[in-house]
């Protein structure tokens, strides 16, 4: 049991990278990435609200939607847990970080209709999983979109101080930056 639960984490954190991998999550990841701080937060985030929304939108799931056979509700029942959870951080950030809460100013919001949150959510009810696995590979996806956004933050910040030619600075940096990280992960593939 443990050992699938390492393998899911391991697959979902750095092998199907929910943004370098399967492409989810891109807004936040490109528009939060220009501090590695600001990276952090948001990330940090993201990983409270998808482990929340996995076990969430699990529960609802297992022991409401099949129960009643409503599956065919799953995805509009599981945008609304997702935007109550994303309201919850949104007020809590306000009141008890409130650098944090200007620092990702419309991005915080964006949770809510970030793909990968949803994906994660319909993931684990395609592939099958327990309620464990669930929490575990909504855990393990939301540390790999952390971990990424954190990785390229600290690039950005470096590549301000670099001589980028007239034509790459900007977004066209960073795209071709975000590529590289994307072919940087395609090598833990081989892990599985």
């Amino acid at each position: 049991m443990i050992g699938e639960l390492i393998v899911i984490a391991i697959g979902s954190a750095f092998i199907n990278n929910v943004v370098l991998s399967q492409f989810l999550g891109i807004c936040p990841f490109l528009g939060v990435s220009r501090k590695v701080s600001t990276a952090a937060g948001m990330g940090s985030a993201v990983v409270f609200v998808i482990t929340l929304a996995s076990a969430v939108t699990g529960v609802i799931y297992k022991f409401l939607l099949v129960p009643f056979d409503i599956t065919y509700l799953q995805t509009i029942v599981f945008i609304l847990v997702i935007a109550a959870l994303v309201q919850f951080v949104e007020m809590f950030l306000k009141k008890k970080m409130k650098g944090l809460y200007q620092a990702l100013g419309v991005y915080l919001p964006l949770i809510t209709t970030n793909c990968a949150v949803l994906g994660v959510a319909l993931t684990n009810v395609q592939k099958e999983y327990t309620l464990l696995e669930g929490v575990v590979n909504g855990f393990a996806t939301a540390v790999g979109f952390l971990v990424a956004i954190v990785i390229l933050a600290g690039l950005r910040e470096k590549m301000e101080y670099n001589d980028i030619p007239k034509s790459f600075r900007g977004m066209p940096i960073v795209l071709l930056t975000a590529c590289l990280m994307a072919m940087a992960f395609f090598g833990f593939s081989g892990l599985k």
